[in-house]
């Protein structure tokens, strides 16, 4: 057995050279030097990339970091929830911003503003969510998958920044499968009352399946839990294939037997990740784990090129 490496932090150092020197640590160091060896691997190497995000990420200040990586090639599929895309959205015309964790709800509601723990979003946002919303949903009769519905929202969108806007510019396709359990699900509704718009769900799963039966050598990044992960493993659950790399930064723990906290072992025994395969879950906050990890990795990348 290899020994303890006592960590040395010294100034000026990269998050890369951090997160190498985490590798000869336990515990949660460990996990996170074993991601990023993974991550590196699953983007270099001839794999196809899932990348599933829950929570809300973008609020939290991760939107930047997500569509930059569909501008470098590094997400092929994105799962995600509508909460996710409905922010990303408010951004491409305002901010959120930072509040208070002690903050008075109440005054803040009789304020129009709502909170996201520490984030703050006025009603005046939303108000004009609705608006630009409302005027790039389609008006036509043929149905529409969720997926090709977001991917003309993204395309609408001016902000190159966006989510959507770089994935609709890539070609990276976009699932929300529980579309209709967010703002931009109550949208679609109000604007069916005036106009035609037939979101056929089921096309979606038809499409993801399709990309996993395509994808022998696949791997996953899952930012927490919840539908998307769900998604993205029960797609490649019903194909020959599974993941061959899985990584998971998550807060949720297993005992309560919630799927958000289950283990990548256990999702071998479904038959979704390969048991010959590398997976890690790295338990933490994603909004500390995921920049850490995606630095590290990013400048491997950049380093190796420059050498070639």
């Amino acid at each position: 057995m290899d020994r303890v490496r006592q960590l040395s932090v010294k100034p000026g150092m990269s998050v890369d050279e951090l997160v190498r020197g985490m590798e000869g640590c336990g515990f949660g160091a460990r996990r996170l030097a074993h991601a990023a060896e993974i991550y590196q691997e699953m983007v270099e190497e001839d794999y196809r990339k899932f990348f599933t995000l829950a929570g809300a990420m973008v609020p939290a200040g991760m939107r930047n970091l997500i569509s930059d990586l569909i501008r470098r090639g590094m997400i092929d599929v994105l799962v995600t929830t509508g909460a996710n895309l409905v922010h990303d959205i408010v951004e491409s015309f305002s901010h959120h911003r930072l509040g208070y964790l002690e903050a008075d709800d109440s005054e803040l509601r009789r304020s129009g503003i709502s909170r996201i723990y520490d984030v703050y979003i006025t009603d005046d946002d939303f108000v004009r969510f609705e608006e630009l919303v409302q005027n790039l949903l389609p008006d036509r009769e043929a149905p529409i998958s969720g997926r090709d519905l977001l991917a003309e929202i993204g395309s609408g969108i001016d902000d190159r920044r966006s989510i959507l806007r770089s994935a609709s510019d890539c070609g990276v396709p976009v699932f929300c499968p529980a579309i209709t359990d967010s703002m931009i699900g109550l949208q679609a509704w109000l604007h069916r009352q005036t106009k035609k718009l037939n979101i056929d769900v089921l096309e979606d799963v038809r499409e993801i399946v399709d990309i996993c039966y395509e994808s022998e050598r696949a791997g996953i990044l899952m930012v927490g839990g919840g539908v998307p992960k769900n998604f993205a493993l029960q797609s490649m659950l019903v194909t020959p294939n599974s993941f061959r790399l899985a990584i998971q930064l998550t807060t949720d723990h297993p005992e309560a037997g919630g799927l958000s906290g289950a283990t990548l072992s256990e999702a071998i025994s479904w038959g979704k990740i390969d048991p010959e395969g590398k997976h890690v879950t790295v338990y933490g906050d994603a909004t500390i784990t995921l920049p850490l990890l995606v630095a590290s990795v990013i400048t491997r990348i950049e380093e190796r090129c420059e050498r070639n």
